[in-house]
């Protein structure tokens, strides 16, 4: 079988040949006759005929030629006959015939020049390409790859034969099919040289040379692995160099044969380490010849312009990086690094080089592409992301294992800056540069969270386990603090020359770059101060944070001083001016502490809304916005300001009062600065974020002397929650009275919401949560001046006055809602009074009902519904008597299912007696005021009959 097979494989190589060199010498003389033609055309306008069995190729092209001849101007032909001129399908034959790889007869290359010429004046129509057969793809494509892979396994077969029949000797072996691997790249290289373009250009992917050479490269590699492998003809050092160059030959035969064997060039030189082993390996050797096979592939790559070989080329680089970081016992970290380094060099200068955007060839009849998407597409996009991605890999990897590998976090810095120097110094480098802050803020957070490998132990399983089973916690050694700082730094300089690199020829990523110049630096500087410093005072961190800061801040001047459009979103102000304000902040909070930094963050806020007098910069008044939600997260993560121990217990005036009360006014200060500005929306903010920090400021004070002067979570009591509730109400009460003399949605919108909040409020608290009736707290000993009076009629009554006072200034729902809550309050405090006249201070539900009791709520209900509607009657108010009829049915309701089940003898008689006197009073006098009311509506329908 094998014999068979074989002799099948030699006979599909001799086919295949024969079968390129009769294709090759007809389309050669088919050419050839064309291009005669043309310059008989051109030079004397003598038309040579066709000659008689002319191919069935050339037929069909002057058959369509003289189709697409214009039929409305026949005149100016000069003759009759097909050969009516120059056509696009005879200027596409001739340069395919000057295309020739073997070149072009010099009778023939004057005439072929100037055709040319003549067919580039015309206007040419794109051909379309027709759809391939099924034909075709079986008979000249995968015929050629069959056909390669059985040439392979021919030479395979006939070494394994030879084996196992003893017929030669294992060197005699290895020499023939040496020898045969060298025939079919010579054969590739022969057939190459004869075969015509027309079949280059319509079979690229399944080019019998390339498929030859392939084969003849696969069997050399596997001659000199198992000469080194099995047979020990060869030792290390020559297994290696022959390997190395037989890969190296393949890429470099890639440039004549296609990507494909480049591809396979490269493989065989990232296996190549793989298959040959030495008692000393060196880490030297092994990224030594990788940078080596990396390089030759992104020259061949830059050459042909390729982007999948030389994207798999930074894969390999990147696979034996983490192998070797991840896997070798004793780690050398600068021959990694060297290696990463030569990989982001040669994308600088080699591939993709200098390349710009303009390089790119475009889709005829394609719209022109948005700028967003060519900053994220930029040219040879996968060799610029793979190759970022490369970098960044390994560099994390070192930096989990800071300090266990000696120099890590010196690589770990370094690579990262590599990145971020070839993101600014190339326009395509977007992936580069976005990786390089991305890998700056990951490592630089691993390196501090996960010290000593534990990320690679925590993915890897390669944590051995203690004798107890538990997983040995890494030991941090010496944290690289200053190391850190200098990344910082130099992350913070990369990144603003980028910015002026790029804000000129692509605005879109000096913009990117004005976000990750502050921000990476901002991050790293915060993590080192948070883990490494010292968190009251540290003026290392506070000074630097201080000179980034004001660097930032000087560079956006510069950059808003050059620039020269006017009007717009200028992104590098608003970035770079927010990231210096931040480094300012992060500056107080390591050179201050406490009281002293709450306020110095305001204080800062405020200064940068003063500068607007000075720089008209739109970003200005949000960083006051930015200030505030720092403030807001100080206090919610210390809402004492100064610590629990530290605060004093002096109502009012503490520390409570100038931490909260101090942003409030600052806020308040800066709205009223901002009255002028033209953005509406920073000015509205402020002023409810004002309120916000008042109402905040109240309710923390409350809450400090009601407990004694200790601020914990304990569940408030009902005083406290109603003081809460009146403070609440008094807010609403305000914000509409600044809205009516200063008309904002802030304050008008604000005024509702608090409302409304207050509302849901009491209807949670008041009546359930700390209702004393279901808690059981004591009311006090006097019997009206206690907590009922604090936590429901005062409430009430203010209440009512905000929705009188909201009448005719707010809608009318919003109004009818304060009136109901100012009676649901009121009947509460009527109700719960009725209950401590007869149980005393104590009004707890599990002390159950009197008789007297029963019945002295139906005459106090029936009394306040008699109360509301006088009341309505006089301020005209629809809403409190429906309330007063509301009050009344449930009355009636009570005494009709309460009273007369539980009631006895005379006080049951007493109940429905003194509900129907009630209600005949109640009928007249609504009869008596209905009717007084000359002219409206009510006296009309009263009048309806008569």
């Amino acid at each position: 079988m094998l014999e068979i097979l074989s002799l099948v494989a030699i006979g599909l190589a001799l086919y295949t040949l024969n079968a390129s060199r009769n294709s090759a010498q007809k389309i050669g003389d088919e050419v050839m006759r064309l291009k005669r033609e043309v310059e008989a055309l051109k030079a004397g306008g003598v038309v040579v005929p066709a000659a008689e069995g002319a191919g069935e190729a050339a037929s069909i092209d002057v058959a369509e030629a003289a189709r697409e001849a214009p039929a409305e101007e026949p005149a100016e032909t000069p003759f009759a006959g097909p050969w009516a001129g120059p056509k696009p399908v005879t200027a596409d034959e001739i340069e395919k015939g000057r295309a020739i790889f073997g070149g072009v007869p010099a009778e023939s290359a004057a005439a072929s020049e100037t055709a040319e010429e003549a067919v580039a004046a015309q206007p040419v129509a794109a051909p379309v390409k027709p759809k391939e057969s099924f034909e075709s793809r079986i008979g000249a494509r995968w015929a050629v790859w069959v056909g390669g892979i059985a040439l392979a396994l021919g030479g395979i077969f006939m070494v394994k034969y030879s084996i196992e029949a003893g017929l030669l000797s294992p060197a005699v072996r290895l020499s023939l099919a040496a020898v045969f691997g060298l025939v079919l790249m010579a054969v590739g290289e022969f057939v190459r040289r004869r075969t015509q373009p027309l079949i280059a250009n319509a079979f690229q992917n399944a080019m019998i040379p390339g498929v030859l050479t392939a084969a003849g490269a696969i069997t050399l590699f596997a001659v000199t692995y198992v000469s080194y492998e099995f047979y020990g003809y060869v030792g290390p050092v020559a297994a290696f160099v022959l390997l190395a160059a037989v890969s190296f030959a393949t890429i470099g035969l890639s440039l004549l044969h296609g990507q494909a064997l480049a591809g396979l060039g490269l493989l065989a030189s990232m296996l190549t380490p793989a298959l040959v082993s030495t008692d000393e390996p060196s880490a030297w050797s092994l990224f030594g010849f990788l940078s080596v096979a990396w390089l030759a592939t992104s020259a061949a790559s830059r050459i042909r312009r390729w982007q999948v070989v030389p994207a798999l080329a930074n894969g390999g680089m990147a696979l034996w990086a983490l192998l070797y970081l991840a896997g070798a016992e004793t780690v050398d970290v600068v021959p990694v690094l060297t290696a990463l380094l030569v990989l982001v060099l040669g994308h600088g200068l080699i591939w993709p080089g200098a390349i710009a955007f303009d390089d790119t060839p475009v889709a005829a009849g394609a719209a022109p592409a948005d700028p967003f998407d060519k900053l994220l597409a930029p040219p040879a996009v996968a060799v610029s992301l793979t190759g970022a991605l490369a970098v960044v890999f390994p560099a994390l990897v070192l930096a989990s294992r800071v300090p266990t590998i000696t120099h890590a976090d010196y690589g770990f810095v370094i690579l990262v800056m590599a990145l971020a120097v070839l993101g600014a110094l190339r326009g395509w480098a977007i992936y580069p540069a976005i990786f390089s802050a991305i890998g700056a803020v990951v490592g630089v957070t691993t390196m501090v969270a996960l010290p000593g490998g534990a990320l690679i132990d925590t993915f890897g399983g390669l944590a051995p386990p203690t004798l107890e089973g538990t997983t040995p916690i890494p030991v941090l050694g010496a944290a690289p603090v200053n190391l850190l700082l200098v990344l910082a730094v130099a992350y913070a300089a990369v990144g603003l020359a980028a910015v002026r690199l790029r804000i000129a020829a692509s605005p879109h990523f000096g913009a990117l770059w004005s976000l990750l110049a502050p921000a990476v630096p901002f991050a790293v500087l915060a993590v080192s101060f948070l883990n490494f410093g010292n968190l009251s005072f540290d003026a290392k961190h506070g000074l630097l944070a201080v000179l980034l800061g004001l660097a930032f801040f000087a560079a956006a001047e510069t950059f808003s001083r050059e620039r020269t459009e006017e009007g717009g979103l200028f992104i590098p102000q608003w970035t770079l001016a927010a990231g210096g304000f931040a480094f300012l902040v992060l500056a107080l909070h390591a050179l201050t502490d406490g009281l002293v930094t709450t306020l110095g963050v305001a204080a800062l806020g405020t200064a940068a809304v003063f500068a607007t007098r000075v720089r008209a910069w739109p970003v200005l008044p949000w960083l006051m916005a930015g200030a505030a939600a720092v403030v807001v997260g100080r206090i919610a993560w210390e809402p004492t300001i100064v610590g629990a121990a530290n605060l004093s217990k002096t109502p009012v005036f503490n520390q409570l009062l100038a931490g909260y009360g101090i942003p409030a006014a600052l806020l308040a200060l800066s709205a009223f600065e901002l009255r002028r500005w033209p953005g509406e929306r920073i000015r509205n903010l402020l002023q409810a974020l004002a309120s916000l920090f008042l109402l905040l400021t109240a309710a923390i004070l409350v809450r400090h002397g009601m407990n004694g002067g200790v601020l914990d979570s304990s569940v408030p009591t009902l005083g406290e929650q109603a003081t809460y509730t009146l403070l609440v109400i008094g807010a609403s009460a305000i914000m509409m009275s600044l809205d009516l003399k200063s008309p904002s949605p802030v304050f008008r919108y604000g005024s509702m919401a608090v409302g409304v909040l207050s509302v849901l409020s009491i209807a949670s608290a008041h009546f359930i949560g700390l209702n004393p009736y279901f808690t059981g707290e004591l009311l006090g000993k006097w019997p009206f001046v206690d907590l009922l009076l604090v936590g429901y009629l005062l409430p009430g009554i203010a209440y009512g006055g905000l929705a009188w006072y909201a009448r005719g200034r707010r809608p009318m729902p919003y109004v009818i809602m304060l009136a109901l809550a100012g009676v649901a309050l009121a009947f509460a405090w009527v109700t719960l009074s009725v209950r401590r006249y007869w149980h005393g201070e104590g009004i707890a539900d599990w002390k159950g009902f009197l008789q007297p009791e029963t019945y002295t709520y139906s005459v106090v209900w029936l009394l306040l519904g008699v109360a509301l509607l006088v009341v309505g009657s006089k301020f005209d108010s629809k809403s409190i008597r429906l309330a007063s009829a509301g009050l009344v049915l449930i009355a009636v309701v009570k005494v009709f299912l309460i009273d007369m089940a539980n009631l006895e003898g005379i006080l049951r008689a007493l109940s429905f007696i003194g509900l129907g006197a009630v209600l005949i009073g109640i009928g007249l006098f609504y009869q008596k005021i209905l009717s007084g009311k000359s002219g409206t509506s009510e006296k009309a329908e009263l009048n309806v009959e008569t």
